[in-house]
This record gives C-alpha cells, structure tokens and sequence, in this order.
C-alpha cells in the first residue's frame, strides 16, 4: 500500500498533539531522553498545522504517524542558507512500531526535497539519544556538527537528497 501522508488540518491537532504526549510518555517512562513531557504545547502545534508545516498518515485505527517539514531551521541550523528540507516531529503510533512506517515517511520527505530543488535532507536529535542517532545514521544519515542548547545538546545530521526520478516511495 503505497505511502500517502497529507497535510494536517485543524482538525488534526489535538491528535497530533496526544501522539506526542504519548510519546513523551512512553519515552519518560524508559529513560529515553529526548522530547521531554509537555515540551510541545498544544497551542504551538495549532500553529505549526496553520503554517502548513505537519503532514499525517492514518490508518483504519486513526492517526498512524506524522511529520513535520520545513526549508529553514535556524533555531537548531543557525542562518544556513544551503538548500534542505527539514524534518522535525517524526512520530510514529506505538501499534506500528517496526514497520517500516518511519523510515517510508523519511523516503517520503526526501522526495518531498527533491521535488522542490533542494540538494541536504536533514534533521536532529539528543546527544543523551544514541538509539535515534543509530537509527538516522542506519537511514543514510552523517552527524555534521552539534547545538548546545543550555539543558541539553543536538546532533545535526544530514545527508544528500537522494537523486531518482521517482515522485514519492
């Protein structure tokens, strides 16, 4: 079944917003530093669906995962005026956990770049998370550099936007 994500719409965001409360969760309760509880208000998420930045997938039991992207990030890459596509808010509903859902949203989003011209794909996470780190890396990524953010530091990670003359995976 091919990938379909769409653009969030309003309607969309207090279930954005609990996927990512649930994660948080799950994540806490672990020890996996890396989105810590309540780090994402329900009211910047209603933005960010505004500005047209969230895309889901849902599936016959509602919201399977998201995606956020974006073509600038100078909060976590300063003023890098390379082109890229960005990718925040990568999440994926604990019942498709190992499916492949996340790395097809990568795919997705690296063809999302490609179409619009962009030539780095890239995307961050917590130094304390090597686990996420392995698993970007295993997606094709290279760590480039760090941000220290005060309570905690970032790896930036990047790599090519895949050359092809497909339209999406």
């Amino acid at each position: 079944m091919p990938l379909t994500p769409v653009p969030a719409r309003s309607a969309d965001v207090d279930e954005i917003h609990a996927l990512r409360r649930d994660l948080e969760d799950w994540m806490a309760d672990r020890g996996v530093d890396q989105w810590p509880r309540g780090s994402l208000p329900r009211d910047r998420v209603e933005a960010q669906v505004a500005a047209g930045e969230w895309w889901v997938v849902r599936d016959a039991h509602g919201l399977a995962a998201t995606i956020r992207l974006l073509w600038s990030d100078p909060d976590f890459w300063g003023d890098d005026a390379t082109p890229a596509v960005y990718v925040h808010g990568l999440m994926v509903a604990r019942r498709r956990s190992g499916d492949g859902l996340g790395g097809a949203l990568l795919d997705w989003a690296a063809a999302h770049g490609r179409e619009a011209g962009v030539a780095r794909f890239r995307l961050d996470c917590r130094t304390s998370n090597p686990a996420l780190r392995r698993y970007y890396e295993g997606q094709g990524f290279v760590a480039v550099g760090e941000r220290d953010f005060g309570t905690h530091r970032n790896v930036l990670l990047e790599q090519p936007v895949p050359a092809g003359d497909r339209t999406g995976p």
